[in-house]
């Protein structure tokens, strides 16, 4: 299986807003790990440097990464508006 790393950087502005941000994509994820390195000094993402997990870390504003395998169809299933 061949992966591709998307790493992104989420701004939780309140509860009902936020911001997302794809910063790249990577073939490894010490690869998106260093461009957290390299970015977090930078205006705006210094203000929430650290690597989160939206799914587990819902009011926190940073860095994730989200693996991809490629070749593969994702949301396959369909998706629905709320």
């Amino acid at each position: 299986m061949k992966s591709a790393y998307l790493l992104q950087h989420l701004h939780v502005i309140s509860e009902d807003n936020e911001c997302a941000k794809i910063i790249g994509l990577y073939a490894s994820k010490e690869d998106a790990l260093a461009a957290i390195k390299r970015l977090s000094v930078q205006t705006g993402f210094s203000d929430h440097p650290k690597l989160i997990d939206p799914l587990v870390d819902k009011e926190e504003s940073g860095f994730y990464i989200d693996e991809y395998e490629i070749g593969k169809d994702h949301w396959s299933e369909g998706y629905v508006t709320v």
